[in-house]
């Protein structure tokens, strides 16, 4: 009876050695998982916090480049207005050098007057300002300087009607305020444009005009061209040339004294 009672007792005594060692071993099996899982969330974390201040510091400097670009793509008036100037003036530099390029270097007695004016031309847009395709402008004729400014020739005439193509071509509206509203048809022709300003339109929006004064030289034409603002009266832009006698010369007027045709030197009144 004695052995079979201490059979019992070594028997549970092993048993609950074996108990313990198991919940021990469980135990510390299952503090290293939670332990594991700790980290793993809080690596986890740490990412995701991370990438979310990446993606918060991306929108920043997405957000400031898009109203930087915004901000460039909507230029002030101002801006606006002083990139056509840089445009223009060099677009307007590049096509004269292209000019000179493409033709042959000759003498002045195979110039005429539009050679002349395409240079007067570069010179005044070099210093213009404020003069854009927006500002319509009107060409005036050019007149002697030391005259009472009620009188143009030929010379100051065709200056005008060279400068209305100069001008148009590089992209300033021309206004003709000489063109009337209407088409008078005669049996000498058919005609739009009218030299009685009460045919003409009065009422005009013209910005600027080119004008410009004339000086009778020994050996030529001083020739004084400026763009001049018609409310302000300010001078936007100014050129100075000068007109050799032979360049002159071959403008001949159509009006005739004495059966001799006058030259552009020779004032007639038409």
């Amino acid at each position: 009876m004695k052995k079979i009672i201490t059979a019992l007792i070594v028997t549970n005594l092993a048993a609950c050695s074996s108990m313990s060692d198991w919940s021990w071993e469980d135990s510390y099996s299952h503090e290293e998982n939670i332990e594991h899982v700790a980290v793993v969330d809080e690596e986890q974390n740490m990412t995701d916090t991370a990438n979310n201040d990446q993606e918060l510091a991306n929108s920043g400097e997405v957000s400031q480049q898009k109203s930087r670009i915004d901000s460039e793509q909507v230029p002030s008036a101002s801006d606006a207005s002083l990139k056509f100037q840089n445009d223009y003036r060099q677009h307007l530099l590049t096509r004269m050098n292209e000019i000179g390029r493409n033709q042959p270097n000759r003498s002045s007695r195979d110039k005429n007057i539009n050679f002349y004016v395409r240079g007067l031309m570069q010179d005044l847009v070099s210093n213009m300002k404020y003069v854009n395709a927006s500002t319509p402008i009107a060409v005036t004729s050019f007149v002697m300087l030391d005259s009472n400014f009620q009188y143009a020739d030929i010379l100051g005439k065709q200056l005008s009607e060279s400068f209305i193509h100069e001008v148009h071509k590089f992209g300033i509206p021309v206004i003709d305020f000489k063109a009337t509203d209407f088409v008078r048809v005669t049996p000498d022709g058919d005609f739009i444009f009218s030299k009685d300003y009460l045919e003409l339109e009065g009422d005009l929006p013209i910005k600027y005009a080119v004008a410009g004064t004339l000086t009778k030289q020994l050996s030529g034409y001083l020739v004084n061209a400026r763009v001049i603002g018609v409310e302000s009266k300010a001078v936007v832009a100014s050129a100075q040339g000068f007109l050799p006698n032979n360049v002159v010369n071959q403008l001949v007027s159509s009006g005739f004294n004495d059966g001799i045709p006058l030259s552009s030197t020779q004032r007639s009144v038409d």
